[in-house]
């Protein structure tokens, strides 16, 4: 199973570490417009190889992308202290524009996997550009949101992350919708569990949490310039979903025809991802207050792809 990683960077380079840690592909090439630093990048995950599994790894060209079948996008201008997703627009639309042909062009079957942002609408316009069915582009979007969300409230809670289920909806970004009416944790209402924990999950504490969900990324690029772990944890966590057939139901980013009247929207959605990529789309149950934070999330991308001319 081959994979491609376009953007050899701090994404690119955590994802391609992640898939080798947990053995997922068998081949995986690295294309960056910076011929030294993938290089660089190649050299070091090779080492990695003796420790983890056995797995090639080289650097290449687009050209050396044929056969992939799956191809993560992390290629993009970095987001800068301060700056929100969606200022990114712009700049990285244009980086799209000059690699997203020759993605398509060297492999025209694979599925393929948007990590750069604004997240949801860098995949929207990868969809439109590479002119592959939509199930077939899918962007991470808030699975680390949610992961961020499930992380914060187990700590509060004092369980294990992978007894928590919860979920964000709507933009990677600013207008995220942390849905709070459908969390469980080990099957039972969130509130319920809390209760029997004594643990008071008040408006106070939901806020905390609900700004740790929505400022991490300022806070993590505030420290060190980048996020990278979670990310790249991510997306070898859906590439291992679409290699092996998983069928599992995520929060990623897929293209919507209609979000309660926004019409052309792509964001994140529970949705089932298999080896044909985002094969359902699961409408969830949502309260009238997220439900309305769900729309209005989709009308700040509606109205950046509408600025950009999408």
């Amino acid at each position: 199973m081959k994979i491609g990683i376009v953007g050899a960077g701090a994404v690119g380079g955590a994802a391609a570490f992640a898939l080798i840690n947990q053995g997922i592909g068998s081949d995986i090439v690295l294309v960056d417009a910076n011929a030294a630093l993938a290089e660089a990048q190649h050299l070091d995950l090779l080492h990695a190889t003796p420790y983890c599994h056995p797995m090639r790894v080289r650097c290449g060209t687009y050209n050396d992308l044929q056969g992939c079948s799956l191809v993560i996008l992390a290629a993009g201008v970095g987001q800068a202290p301060g700056e929100s997703r969606l200022q990114l627009l712009q700049r990285n639309a244009d980086v799209f524009r000059a690699i997203i042909p020759a993605v398509v062009r060297a492999a025209p079957d694979a599925i393929v996997l948007v990590a750069t942002n604004p997240l949801d609408i860098m995949t929207h316009v990868a969809l439109r550009l590479s002119g592959l069915p939509p199930e077939r582009v899918i962007g991470t979007g808030t699975l680390l949101d949610s992961a961020r969300f499930r992380a914060l409230l187990a700590e509060r809670l004092g369980v294990a992350t992978g007894s928590v289920h919860a979920q964000v909806l709507g933009e990677h970004g600013d207008s995220e919708v942390l849905v709070w009416s459908g969390a469980q944790v080990a099957g039972l209402p969130l509130q319920r569990f809390a209760a029997l924990q004594g643990v008071p999950l008040d408006e106070a504490a939901m806020a905390d949490i609900d700004a740790g969900v929505r400022r991490a990324a300022y806070r993590i690029i505030e420290g060190k310039g980048a996020t990278c772990f979670g990310i790249g944890a991510a997306l070898a966590m859906l590439a291992r979903c679409v290699l092996f057939d998983e069928k599992r139901v995520l929060t990623v980013s897929t293209h919507w025809g209609d979000i309660d009247g926004v019409q052309d929207v792509t964001l994140s959605m529970p949705v089932q991802v298999g080896a044909t990529g985002a094969a359902f789309h699961v409408p969830p149950d949502l309260s009238d207050p997220e439900l309305q934070a769900l729309v209005r999330s989709a009308r700040v991308i509606r109205d950046a792809l509408t600025a950009l001319g999408y």
